[in-house]
């Protein structure tokens, strides 16, 4: 006998995401999937809880996976870790997730320095763009 499908599962080779805080419990669940290389992908399977009105992913939501994945990504880019704060974030809307799309995070850390980082996030949905995020971080020191 088949058994019904998880709709709220990652794909295979996601995990919990390594680092979680009551926002995130409240809004995830969020995962991650090492590349090999170094660098991660953040991911989100879209639930009723994360549609708007239209029920498609709220965009407060995308905003939210971009930004925990652009600062995740750029704080575990270097050693030590720099301690970031995020300074802005400025997001664009290409596309949308429906309830069931597997969204995925793709983040290219640009330059870690003294005092600022900088980074881009493309969301995706298959093979398909649908937000294009950018960030400064302010780097407030270094973890120990």
């Amino acid at each position: 006998m088949d058994m019904p499908k998880d709709d709220s599962q990652p794909p295979e080779g996601f995990k919990p995401l390594f680092r979680t805080s009551p926002f995130l419990d409240h809004n995830g669940p969020f995962f991650y999937r090492e590349n090999g290389d170094g660098t991660f992908v953040v991911g989100l399977r879209i639930q009723p809880k994360h549609a708007n009105a239209r029920g498609v992913a709220h965009g407060g939501i995308l905003m939210t996976l971009c930004d925990i994945s652009l600062g995740y990504r750029t704080t575990r880019s270097q050693t030590p870790s720099p301690l970031i704060v995020t300074a802005s974030v400025k997001t664009d809307f290409a596309g949308s997730a429906k309830i069931g799309d597997w969204v995925e995070a793709h983040v290219d850390v640009h330059k870690v320095g003294g005092r600022l980082a900088f980074a881009n996030c493309y969301l995706k949905v298959g093979e398909e763009r649908i937000v294009h995020a950018s960030a400064v971080f302010a780097r407030t020191g270094d973890r120990p």
